[in-house]
């Protein structure tokens, strides 16, 4: 990183030095050689980087990696007694240092030249890497005012790579109303009846090759690239685990909206919680994760108030920004009637989590009870067991209370196994 800061602060000082006719080494930006250790690459995960590109990259950097590096651009204008605009930049609430803005990459890159100014305008498009890969942006522009003059903002996930090494989780906050989930399970444990398994297996198949279904075979001009699951069935089947170990097979985070920060009864404030959730998720390799999704993505109803035409509305957006989403959503609900037909329509994947059989519920006892608990009457107990029709969260708790009665004791007997099976049925 030592010599990128360097390389730019050649490059910075050469700008400067160009602009105002004085004494310069170079005849021009691009004659500073750029390093060529491959860190920048590496660490933005774009192969072919280009020098404008790499600029404007350093330059959101700068202000967290070597921020005294833009100091110079403090420089005044003598002639009117304010700050160069041509220079931009603007004014954090405590940061005192300079914070570049698009006009600071404008006058790196293009200095007074229309043409070039095209150029560093397109650096900032939605289909450039910057934003496809969630890099940087410019944001703050306010309606009218020039587009050059938006914040230049290096993102978290980004900066999270850069200073610490890892990639970026967001914290759960009013801005962000969801939670990461995750398991100490593998896929192979997870324990479903074959029909549900076969459904979860067709979206591992679309997640692992995805890529190869849209680009290698040119099906991204007749698909959508997200993909949407709903996932019902009674309390406690697996729906989340399900969901959580799709992302981890996959390699993807999953993050369960918590939708009683998203609901509103404020007229558009359910959408503009619901887009800010969407928009942080938009190209991040994440599975979204509605828990009890009825409460968010109900039926509609005839539109008599204005309260009605309201949620219809709500309805309308949500449907809408669910399907242009181009990555992975799974709604969770007990009921699949509850969900408004318009959103089952749009779904890739319908998977029903039906409560276990007794085979099934023999195997989860199996899976939960320690060995060492069972001894010789191993059968005995599992089977006594499977004998209450309970779902596999259900299951988890009674081997929790059977936990709690175990201390002190060395193994598990039926009178203990009844109890938890009895307190769990009141």
């Amino acid at each position: 990183m030592r010599e990128h800061i360097m390389w730019f602060n050649r490059v910075l000082t050469t700008a400067i030095q160009l602009y105002f006719r004085q004494e310069c080494e170079y005849a021009s930006i691009e004659a500073v050689a750029p390093p060529a250790d491959g860190w920048l690459e590496e660490v933005t995960g774009e192969p072919g980087i280009s020098f404008a590109e790499r600029v404007v990259v350093l330059l959101a950097l700068m202000p967290h990696i070597s921020p005294q590096t833009l100091d110079i651009l403090f420089v005044q204008n003598k002639n009117f007694d304010r700050p160069y605009t041509e220079f931009g930049g603007w004014k954090g609430l405590s940061h005192g240092g300079f914070l570049p803005t698009g006009e600071t990459a404008s006058f790196l890159l293009a200095g007074g030249n229309p043409e070039k100014r095209k150029a560093v305008v397109r650096l900032f498009g939605k289909e450039h890497w910057f934003h496809t890969r969630n890099i940087l942006q410019l944001e703050g522009a306010a309606e009218g005012e020039p587009f050059l003059s938006g914040q230049l903002r290096a993102s978290d996930e980004f900066l999270s790579r850069v200073l610490l090494d890892r990639e970026y989780e967001p914290d759960y906050s009013s801005g962000f109303p969801a939670r990461r989930i995750v398991t100490a399970l593998d896929w192979e444990e997870l324990l479903l009846d074959c029909d549900t398994l076969e459904a979860l297996e067709e979206i591992n198949a679309w997640m692992a090759h995805r890529h190869t279904i849209l680009e290698e075979w040119g099906l991204s001009r007749f698909l959508k690239a997200g993909y949407r699951a709903l996932f019902y069935g009674p309390s406690g089947t697996g729906k989340t685990l399900a969901a959580t170990l799709l992302g981890k097979k996959n390699g993807m985070d999953v993050y369960r909206v918590d939708l009683s920060m998203i609901v509103s009864k404020y007229i558009g404030e359910t959408e503009k919680n619901l887009a800010r959730v969407f928009d942080r998720a938009e190209h991040r390799n994440w599975i979204l994760f509605f828990d009890e999704a009825d409460a968010l993505f109900g039926k509609r109803t005839s539109a008599q108030t204005s309260n009605d035409r309201h949620a219809n509305q709500e309805v309308a957006y949500l449907l809408q920004r669910i399907e242009d989403f181009p990555g992975t959503v799974i709604l969770a609900t007990n009921l699949k009637s509850n969900i408004d037909e318009a959103f089952t329509r749009r779904f890739q994947s319908i998977v029903y989590f039906p409560m276990p059989d007794a085979e099934l519920r023999a195997a989860l006892w199996r899976s939960m009870l320690p060995e060492r608990w069972l001894g010789d009457d191993a059968e005995e107990l599992i089977a006594l067991a499977a004998e209450a029709e309970l779902s596999g969260g259900s299951i988890a708790n009674a081997v929790r209370r059977c936990a709690i009665g175990m201390i002190g004791r060395q193994r598990l007997s039926r009178a203990l196994l009844r109890k938890s099976l009895d307190l769990r049925n009141r």
